[in-house]
């Protein structure tokens, strides 16, 4: 599993311009890391969206256990049933397949991903039905280890914002977009921290 090779010079940065930050930071020792591979973390993400971490955290178990290695061939070889009963709803399992169907074509290893543009690779990505801008974020941060990136989208980093910074349960997504600026050029970093103040464990895609 590697880590982003920015992480010391990050969290040095952050520590220096925001106090708060700088309590996240010291209380919570891990660090972002990649956990698989490009497909794995796009399958993990889209089972992810719209409900909440520990319920995601529970199908994806049971996807695991039913696939073994999640691979497009893996997933594309159960049938609907299958899935059902691991917790997908139809919709996610066409955007999986898809997506597994996506890979198997076009023939993409990690190497595809890395070796381009995020403008490029988000531009893609959006053109397969079910991934959306919160997806792309969520690749571009736990696979690509891109610096910069934030989901003001996210309804986490809307809560832990609004909690740790103005009181409030939830800070609206664009005054929140507005604030992560003061996190560049490592707001990829920024928004680790603040999912981690959220959750006990690490957030994995």
């Amino acid at each position: 599993m590697s880590e982003p090779p920015y992480w010391d010079e990050a969290t040095a940065c952050l520590s220096r311009c925001d106090a708060v930050m700088a309590g996240l930071i010291a209380r919570y020792p891990e660090r972002l890391r990649r956990q698989g591979d490009s497909f794995r973390t796009l399958v993990r993400a889209i089972v992810g969206q719209q409900i909440s971490i520990k319920a995601a955290d529970s199908v994806w178990g049971r996807l695991e256990a039913l696939l073994g290695r999640v691979t497009p061939a893996a997933l594309l070889a159960q049938d609907e049933a299958a899935l059902r009963q691991a917790g997908l709803s139809r919709p996610k399992i066409r955007y999986l397949r898809q997506l597994a169907r996506y890979y198997l074509d076009q023939d993409i290893t990690d190497v595809y991903w890395q070796s381009r543009p995020l403008t490029d690779i988000r531009c893609e990505l959006l053109q397969l039905s079910g991934i959306g801008p919160w997806t792309v974020e969520m690749f571009a941060i736990f696979h690509l280890h891109e610096p910069d990136v934030f989901s003001p989208g996210d309804i986490g980093l809307q809560k832990a914002v609004g909690r740790l910074y103005f009181g409030k349960p939830v800070l609206p997504r664009d005054e929140l977009a507005a604030f992560s600026r003061r996190w560049q050029p490592f707001r990829t970093v920024a928004a680790w921290y603040l999912w981690r103040h959220l959750d006990s464990e690490p957030v994995i895609y």
